[in-house]
């Protein structure tokens, strides 16, 4: 604590970051940016913008800057990614701001980031195009935690030679996520062919009975082959998840 006093006396770090440091979150306006918790948990603070203004996604998105060097923001629409262009160009004119508009996720980065490594590798598979969205959130929390990723894209099971001809790939890899609408069987399948932690991510597509992914959910968790499943469209969840089991591997790996 007293270090961090001091260096507010100095003037070496402003009085949010000491904020941020001491407590563990810093507290504006949109609400509290929980600054800690890549410390805590391995897995950097998302910021969901969803259901919050261009202007409060955009505030949450400098004090993550601020605080940590580095912002992750999902579900953005055309007016949240605006917000934050102009924003952290007025206020942060050194970051680096990478828009990914299919998976509607934003990265940014301070010029003072330093990119953590994990050795380790998550495949990250897309069963069709209408999937990839989803899966492509996953992947982007995966890099942020600093985990290698291969992706994988339209692998669905309406042609199974479309995944038998990436076995090979499938079983390099520490860990897969596996996101599939419609009935959702691809990762049962593909959890049926490795030897690797699986998840499994229902997505909400399709048309008719269970479209909405309630289909999906229910035959993953339903499989015959052992996997684990997250919530619907929740692809932020799997990189997360699969990201503290490839933290785990490579810790084993250094270990030994």
């Amino acid at each position: 604590m007293r270090d961090v006093l001091e260096a507010v006396a100095a003037g070496s770090i402003s009085v949010d970051e000491a904020e941020a440091q001491l407590a563990g979150y810093l507290t504006g306006e949109v609400g509290r940016f929980d600054t800690a918790r890549e410390r805590r948990r391995g897995i950097p603070e998302g910021i969901l913008a969803d259901g919050k203004t261009p202007a409060e996604v955009a505030a949450l998105a400098d004090t993550a800057l601020r605080t940590t060097e580095h912002a992750i923001v999902t579900r953005t629409t055309d007016d949240h990614r605006a917000a934050i262009r102009e924003h952290l160009g007025e206020e942060h004119p050194d970051a680096a701001v990478d828009v990914r508009e299919r998976s509607g996720v934003v990265i940014v980065h301070g010029p003072d980031y330093a990119p953590p490594a994990v050795d380790a590798t998550v495949g990250v598979v897309a069963a069709g195009t209408a999937d990839a969205a989803v899966a492509g959130e996953a992947a982007a929390v995966l890099e942020e935690i600093g985990v290698g990723v291969e992706r994988i894209h339209d692998v669905g099971v309406a042609n199974l030679t479309r995944i038998t001809d990436r076995i090979p790939e499938l079983r390099t890899v520490d860990v897969l996520i596996v996101a599939a609408g419609r009935e959702g069987a691809l990762p049962t399948v593909v959890a049926g062919l490795v030897d690797v932690p699986v998840i499994g991510v229902p997505v909400s597509c399709g048309y008719g009975h269970g479209a909405d992914g309630e289909a999906a959910l229910a035959g993953i968790l339903q499989s015959c082959t052992i996997l684990s499943v997250v919530n619907i469209d929740a692809g932020f969840v799997a990189g997360a998840q699969a990201g503290l089991i490839a933290r785990a591997i490579a810790a084993a790996r250094t270990d030994t």
